[in-house]
């Protein structure tokens, strides 16, 4: 951070959030707001939200540490409240009198139980941003339905089937929080336009996004494409791609690559001389892009040859050089050591011990020019602000022992 740069000048800074939320979209979307300034207060049951409470033998992989939590609940301080007492209630409303967002994904049932439905707080607290994440909308036969991303997102919304390998592969399935990481990122852009309107008009109001809406959202050329009436299908395999100059290549290390000429399908020659095919350059069964789809299986075979000639380092090189466009296909294992994932701040330094990933973590995935962002610090652990944040809610000592006898906290 520059040393003229504290948190206070962060851009949210001042801005109080309160975090009512379990697993993962909605809490990330807090964690962000964090990372920029904001001050979330993480409110959790007396028994801590399930995402917390997971077996450290059962995780998969297996790490002594809650890596979900240090990447999804960082920088924020923690209580616990039980909402179906009068007594968390209390604490919730006093909570609720000075912040500025909240934001929830529990069912709609459930918030009607704990009474945190936007009908319960706008005319209480109207400047206040009500913010709701869900998995198949706000309204509709489904609305009241729960689930995951990789039900809501990934399955419903036809990506599932989309990204399989061939068609006739069986469905492909999502790793955890693979879709709630960029749904928080639609609910942070949907807070930050509820709070620009507070700004203008003085109102607070409710902000909203789901699961399913950016399933669709993440698909959204081919999903309007069947929208349009066209026959949407699922890809061939690699093998019987019909553009040989987008597609997948192994290399004498084992290592793939996606080679991606869909710019610039002019420059086969180029492509051809230089990993070895020149012979192929100028063959007329290569020529243009559609005799090249009528011979792809041809190319394609060649270019699997070549490409198993030579380790990724050296293709790497010969491809930049020649200012191709590729993709290498990453490991997780080679992230830590990735130079540009560190320099362009996407990987950052986390307070964790060491064993927990050589103290790194993932950056919030947008910057603002001249801002640092406030430097991640530990997830907190249950309830571990619960007396810092009773005295800064102007509760005495007699006051939070009677609601602790009443039940406040569990």
């Amino acid at each position: 951070m520059p040393t003229d740069q504290t948190n206070e000048d962060l851009p949210l800074a001042g801005l109080k959030v309160i975090d009512c939320a379990s697993f993962i979209a909605a809490p990330v979307a807090t964690t962000v707001l964090a990372d920029f300034g904001a001050d979330v207060i993480k409110i959790e049951p007396p028994s801590g939200e399930p995402y917390r409470r997971d077996d450290p033998a059962m995780r998969t992989p297996y790490s002594e540490y809650p890596y979900n939590y240090v990447v999804d609940n960082r920088s924020k301080r923690a209580i616990t409240l039980d909402l179906k007492v009068e007594a968390g209630q209390r604490v919730l409303h006093k909570m609720l009198e000075t912040a500025d967002v909240f934001v929830t994904n529990a069912p709609f049932p459930a918030r009607e139980r704990l009474k945190v439905r936007y009908q319960d707080m706008k005319d209480l607290y109207p400047r206040l941003i009500y913010a709701s994440v869900t998995a198949y909308g706000e309204k509709g036969p489904e609305a009241d339905r729960t689930g995951f991303d990789s039900t809501a997102l990934w399955a419903r919304t036809g990506l599932m089937d989309l990204v399989k390998p061939s068609v006739d592969s069986a469905p492909a399935r999502s790793l955890p929080g693979m879709g709630d990481h960029p749904t928080a990122i639609s609910m942070v852009a949907a807070i930050m336009t509820a709070l620009y309107r507070r700004e203008r008009t003085g109102k607070g109001g409710e902000c909203a996004t789901n699961l399913m809406a950016n399933g669709l959202w993440w698909n959204a050329i081919w999903t309007q494409a069947a929208l349009c009436g066209a026959k949407v299908e699922g890809r061939p395999p690699r093998e019987e791609a019909d553009n040989p100059l987008h597609n997948l290549y192994a290399c004498a290390d084992g290592r793939w690559f996606h080679m991606v000429m869909i710019t610039k399908p002019d420059r086969f020659k180029e492509v051809a001389r230089a990993v070895g095919l020149g012979h192929m350059a100028d063959d007329p069964r290569f020529e243009t892009v559609e005799s090249r789809k009528a011979h792809a299986r041809e190319l394609i075979d060649a270019f699997d040859a070549v490409f198993k000639t030579k380790t990724w380092p050296e293709w790497k090189s010969i491809l930049t050089a020649n200012r191709f466009t590729f993709g290498e296909i990453g490991t997780v294992d080679d992230i830590a050591t990735d130079v540009q994932m560190r320099e362009a701040g996407i990987i950052t330094p986390h307070p964790e011990p060491e064993k927990a990933g050589a103290g790194l973590t993932l950056s919030s995935p947008f910057w603002l020019t001249d801002v640092e962002k406030r430097p991640p610090t530990m997830s907190p652990g249950l309830g571990q602000h619960n007396d810092e944040v009773l005295a800064e809610l102007g509760f005495s000592a007699d006051d939070a022992r009677a609601l602790r006898n009443g039940g406040a906290f569990g």
